[in-house]
């Protein structure tokens, strides 16, 4: 019998399988996608199970996902602090200082993000209701992802950030947003994102171009170029400007329905 594909994220699966066993998405729906390119990110079932490295995933709910991870013991996952919803007294927990010190506080972002290491088992939520967002990352493979965004990635995903001068933040104030940026190396990862509302994804060919609201902008291929253009208003004798994303292909971006800003804690 021949092996199933993913449509979302490629991997093969064993005959009779229904969820992918790499990113979780069902094997028995199809792509849905619009008139203009975007599709779909599959909404993972309840009690989806799904497997990285040596650990597994097993989604809980669907209104606000549950992330319940039960680590192997040469296994290690990071998040930010305010996402774990509940773990094993055994697992044990420590910090990894992420730079950027005060500006980066100021900015609105964590500069700890908290370390997991198996085994045991450890669960992960966003405070908003939404979509869970897996996608494994092949070794070579680099993913920048807005602010607040990331629920949990695998110890073998290096982590850094940037910062997108010109989009301003209109929820939070300031100039600029922040991007995590997301990098395998020569092992395969895992990085779970959460969306707001629905998620959309489109591939965008080499030098085509799309306008995000800065707002809804979620994820990008690092092949994906992406700049802050102004457009000039004018309402009577007022002048006024609305900030936007470029975004330059080729490459993946990703779209969230509803922006919910987080305030750092």
């Amino acid at each position: 019998m021949e092996l199933i594909q993913c449509q979302w994220c490629q991997a093969q699966n064993p005959p009779g399988s229904t969820s992918c066993q790499t990113c979780g998405a069902p094997l028995d729906q199809k792509n849905k996608v619009s008139d203009s390119g975007w599709r779909e990110a599959p909404r993972l079932r309840d009690m989806t199970e799904f497997r990285f490295s040596g650990s597994t995933c097993q989604v809980e709910g669907e209104l606000v996902p549950v992330a319940e991870l039960n680590l192997h013991p040469q296994d290690g996952v990071y998040f930010e602090h305010h996402v774990l919803l509940w773990k094993d007294e055994t697992v044990p927990l420590s910090s990894l200082n992420t730079g950027g010190g005060l500006k980066r506080s100021l900015g609105g972002m964590p500069h700890i993000v908290t370390v997991a290491n198996g085994p045991g088992r450890i669960a992960f939520s966003r405070n908003a209701p939404g979509e869970m967002v897996v996608l494994p990352l092949h070794p070579g493979m680099e993913m920048d992802v807005r602010e607040h965004a990331f629920l949990v990635a695998s110890h073998s995903v290096q982590y850094s950030f940037i910062r997108i001068k010109g989009l301003v933040n209109l929820l939070h104030g300031g100039n600029g947003m922040y991007i995590d940026r997301f990098v395998t190396a020569g092992y395969p990862g895992m990085l779970m994102l959460h969306g707001n509302g629905d998620v959309l994804e489109r591939t965008l060919r080499p030098g085509e171009k799309i306008l995000v609201e800065p707002g809804g902008f979620l994820y990008k291929d690092s092949t994906v170029q992406m700049q802050a253009v102004q457009m000039p208003l004018k309402t009577g004798m007022l002048r006024h400007g609305m900030y936007l994303a470029e975004m330059t292909g080729p490459g993946r971006v990703g779209i969230q329905s509803m922006y919910v800003h987080h305030h750092a804690d």
